[in-house]
């Protein structure tokens, strides 16, 4: 595999991971806090959310290997 189709494959599946988190962005159980002009965003339930889906790709697809 040559390094442009490497830039192909990396930017569609960054496009993809775009794509998804404006979806599951903000999820109940994410923390925000507003303070004046200061605005704090801690995504921990959609950090949560996303490590499980990876971790049940990564298991899937090593299975197959």
């Amino acid at each position: 595999m040559n390094l442009g189709k490497v830039f192909i494959v990396l930017g569609i599946i960054f496009l993809l991971m775009g794509v998804i988190w404006n979806f599951i962005g903000k999820l109940p159980g994410d923390i925000t806090w507003k303070k004046g002009n200061v605005i704090f965003h801690f995504p921990i339930v959609t950090s949560i959310v996303v490590s499980l889906i990876l971790t049940l790709l990564f298991y899937i697809f090593g299975k197959f290997r």
